[in-house]
């Protein structure tokens, strides 16, 4: 079982156990209204485009929806979350002068799906270093998740496998929480959605944060129009990759005259 905390839970208690088992549930983070209002704003956007996303990794009876900042306002207030971001700064830090988004994704399981391969997020890069994360991942329940509507499976303590094995659905727990609460997972952990066992879709927010040096997953400058970005607080345009790393990385010569 998946440690969970209320939002008053101490830091480093969090900290604690995210670095013990690879993940760890924030019960109740955001009022459930809030939880109503990004799934009522991503609706539409399911409905019109969900499908395109269907294969055999995302499932065929599955919704996913990207570019979440242009399709969702409210969801600027998952994105930045105080909380996360706290957490965040200390995992990916220390290894980076700043973070932004790795992806955003709204996914919706629907009845009859089964369950999803098991995989790693850090899957995406080449290479791994003992004792970096390359990013930590938050999948916010934007309705109740419960054994049997879908609830994340994870592996805990797979962030810590020294060597290869298969990641076996027998070794996982699920993610049981109720709207409005968010689990968190380091890249490097086993994790998967569960199958859809009743008759009604589970639909949750995944969004990622990479170190500032990676190659975003979903590239925000073009999957995000600028006059919308423009409009966010520049906490979450930063967050979307508008910030350099240091004094050279994404240096742009905007003050010297076209050099």
């Amino acid at each position: 079982m998946l440690k969970a905390f209320d939002p008053s839970a101490a830091l480093p208690d969090l900290i604690a156990a995210l670095r013990q088992d690879g993940a760890v549930i924030l019960r109740e983070q955001v009022p459930r209204d809030l939880a109503d209002e990004v799934a009522a704003e991503l609706r539409p956007h399911f409905d019109r485009i969900g499908r395109a996303a269907q294969s055999d990794f995302n499932g065929y009876k599955t919704l996913r929806i990207s570019s979440i900042l242009k399709r969702s306002r409210r969801s600027a207030d998952l994105i930045g979350h105080s909380r996360i971001l706290e957490i965040a700064d200390v995992i990916l830090l220390p290894h980076c002068i700043n973070y932004r988004i790795g992806s955003c994704t709204g996914i919706e399981i629907w009845p009859g799906e089964g369950p999803q391969r098991l995989h790693r997020d850090d899957g995406i890069y080449p290479i791994k270093m003992p004792g970096i994360e390359w990013q930590i991942s938050v999948n916010w329940a934007l309705d109740d998740f419960s054994l049997e509507n879908g609830g994340t499976h994870v592996i805990p303590g797979s962030h810590n496998w020294k060597e290869p094995r298969p990641p076996l659905e027998s070794d996982t727990v699920q993610a049981v929480m109720p709207k409005g609460s968010a689990l968190v997972y380091l890249g490097s952990v086993w994790h998967g959605g569960g199958a859809n066992r009743t008759d009604k879709s589970r639909m949750g927010l995944v969004n990622t944060y990479s170190l500032g040096w990676l190659r975003q997953e979903e590239n925000h400058y073009l999957s995000i129009p600028r006059e919308v970005a423009d409009s966010y607080p520049e906490k979450i345009r930063r967050l979307m990759g508008y910030q350099g790393h240091g004094r050279i990385l994404g240096w742009y010569p905007h003050n010297l005259d076209g050099y």
